[in-house]
C-alpha cells in the first residue's frame, strides 16, 4: 500500500508540472492578461459562473487563480466528474497546488486505491454506533453553552457558533476540554483557510501564506502530542481512528497519517458546519414561520435530549438543512485534473486539464428547481422531491468515490444545535437585511451575520 500511495503522489506531482495543453477548441476565453477572471472569482463566483454560462453554454474555459480551467455545468457533468468510473480524474492533482502544504494528505488529497484504503479505515469512526455516541456527548455541551449567549442585542452569529463548534469538536473529535487553547486553535484554522486563496505564496512574515504555514506547524505539534495517549483508548473520534488503524491487519497508518487526517477532518467538520449553520440561521431569521415549525417539531419529541434515533422523526428539520445547503453549499466548486485524455459531451479534455463542476450553479438551475432563489424547504418533501430528478442534482457533499465521509455527522450536529437553540431562542436580523455571502473558499457571511436573540 505504501508503494501505491507513493505512486499516486508521484503521478500527482508530474501532472502539476506538465505544461497546460491548448484548449482552444473549447468555448470561452481567459480574461484579462495574467490574472484572468481571478478578481471576479473572488468577488462573486456564482455570478461569474452564471454570466459565463449564459455567454458560452454549459462547457467553457477560463483563467481562475492563474490557472486555465474548464468548467462543466449541470447534474450530468456532476455525475461525470464525481463518479469518474474510469479513474481518469485526479483529486490530488487538482487540490494539491492549493491545499497540499496546508492540509497535507487529507482524504480529499488522495486518489484511487490510496484514497480507498484510507477511506475504509476512517469510515470506522463514522459508523452508526459511533455517530450515536458523538451525538450523546454533544447534547450537554451545547445545552450548557447556549444560556451564556447574549440576548436583546445584536452580535455576530458566525463568531459565536464557530467558537461553540470548536469546543464541541475538541471534545467529540479529540476528547479534550480546550480551555484557553480554544482561541489559538480556532485562529490556526482561520489562518489555514485564508492561506488557501493566497495569491502571493512566499513565506514573507505578515502575509496570509506565512500565517497559514505557521498555523499548520502549530496544529501538527498540537495533534501529534496527543496521539500516543489516544492509541490507548477513549470514546472520541481521535481514539476511534487510532483504534481502527491499530485493529485493521492491513492498516499501516503512521502517526503522521493520523495527524494529517485529524487536522483535515477538524477543518472539514468545524468550518463546513459553521458555514451550514450560518446559512440555516439566516434563512430562519428571514422566515420566522419556519422557526415555529421546527420548534413545534422538536417539542413533539417530548424530551430535553435529542438522540440519533430521533432524527428519523424530524422530517422538516431535514428539509431545512437540505434547503440551506442547496442555497449555500459550503464548497461551491469541486475540481479535478485529468490523468489522461478523456472527453465530455464531445469536448476533448487533454491530459493534465484542470476541470471543475459548480454545485452552486446546479443548485439554482430553474429547469430543475421551482423559484430557485426562494427559501422553500418543502421542495425536499416526498410530495415534491425536486432533488430526486437526478441523483447528482443536489451535491453539497460531492458524490461518488469522494463523497464527504462526514455528511451524516454534519446533519446530526446541525440538528442537535437547532434542537437546543430553537427551544430556547427566537432569532431575528435587522429589517431589510441581506447577508453578504462570501462564496470562496467556503460559503460564509461576509459580515459575520448580525443577529438578535429573544429568550423564550
Amino acid at each position: 500500500m505504501t508503494t501505491s500511495m507513493h505512486r499516486a503522489q508521484a503521478q500527482a506531482a508530474r501532472l502539476a508540472r506538465w505544461p497546460q495543453r491548448r484548449l482552444a477548441h473549447i468555448p470561452g476565453d481567459y480574461g484579462a492578461p495574467v490574472i484572468g477572471h481571478t478578481l471576479a472569482f473572488l468577488r462573486d463566483f456564482g455570478g461569474l459562473m452564471t454570466r459565463r454560462a449564459a455567454q458560452y453554454g454549459p462547457v467553457f474555459r477560463s483563467n481562475i487563480l492563474f490557472q486555465r480551467t474548464v468548467t462543466l455545468l449541470g447534474p450530468e457533468a456532476n455525475e461525470f466528474l464525481l463518479r469518474d468510473t474510469e479513474h481518469m480524474l485526479s483529486s490530488r492533482a487538482a487540490w494539491s497546488p492549493v491545499l497540499d502544504r496546508l492540509f497535507t494528505d487529507g482524504l480529499m488529497l488522495r486518489d484511487f486505491a490510496d484514497h480507498k484504503f484510507h477511506r475504509r479505515i476512517m469510515q470506522q469512526a463514522f459508523k452508526k454506533p459511533a455517530l450515536a455516541g458523538y451525538m450523546e456527548r454533544m447534547n450537554p455541551h451545547i445545552a450548557q453553552a447556549l444560556p451564556n449567549w447574549p440576548t436583546g442585542r445584536s452580535f455576530r452569529f458566525l463568531d459565536q457558533v464557530k467558537a461553540l463548534l470548536l469546543d464541541v469538536g475538541a471534545e467529540i473529535f479529540l476528547g479534550l476540554e480546550m480551555g484557553p487553547e480554544t482561541a489559538r486553535v480556532n485562529q490556526a484554522f482561520v489562518d489555514e483557510v485564508d492561506a488557501s486563496l493566497a495569491l502571493l505564496r512566499l513565506p514573507i512574515p505578515g502575509t496570509k501564506w506565512h500565517r497559514g504555514l505557521r498555523a499548520r506547524r502549530y496544529l501538527e505539534r498540537f495533534i501529534t502530542e496527543l496521539i500516543a495517549t489516544r492509541r490507548k483508548g477513549g470514546t472520541d473520534f481521535f481514539s476511534e481512528l487510532c483504534r481502527a488503524a491499530a485493529e485493521d491487519a492491513d492498516a499501516q497508518l503512521t502517526d503522521t497519517d493520523v495527524m494529517n487526517h485529524i487536522i483535515f477532518l477538524l477543518f472539514a467538520a468545524h468550518d463546513t458546519t459553521t458555514s451550514t449553520l450560518c446559512s440555516i440561521i439566516y434563512a430562519l431569521a428571514q422566515h420566522p414561520q419556519w422557526q415555529a415549525r421546527l420548534r413545534a417539531e422538536f417539542q413533539s419529541l417530548g424530551t430535553d435530549t435529542i438522540t440519533h434515533a430521533d432524527l428519523e422523526r424530524l422530517p422538516q428539520a431535514s428539509w431545512v438543512f437540505r434547503e440551506a445547503l442547496r442555497m449555500h453549499p459550503p464548497l461551491p466548486t469541486i475540481p479535478r485534473r485529468t490523468v489522461a485524455e478523456t472527453s465530455w459531451q464531445g469536448y476533448r479534455l487533454p491530459a493534465n486539464t484542470h476541470v471543475h463542476i459548480v454545485p452552486l450553479h446546479t443548485h439554482y438551475m430553474p429547469e430543475y428547481w421551482s423559484e430557485p432563489h426562494r427559501f422553500d424547504p418543502e421542495r425536499f418533501s416526498p410530495e415534491r422531491a425536486e432533488d430526486k430528478q437526478h441523483p447528482f442534482l443536489w451535491v453539497p457533499f460531492g458524490g461518488g468515490h469522494h463523497k464527504c465521509i462526514g455528511l451524516h455527522f454534519a446533519a446530526l450536529q446541525s440538528t442537535t444545535f437547532l434542537f437546543h437553540f430553537l427551544r430556547r431562542f427566537e432569532v431575528s436580523v435587522p429589517a431589510g437585511y441581506r447577508m453578504p455571502a462570501l462564496q470562496v473558499p467556503l460559503a460564509m457571511p461576509g459580515d459575520g451575520l448580525p443577529v438578535t436573540l429573544r429568550a423564550l
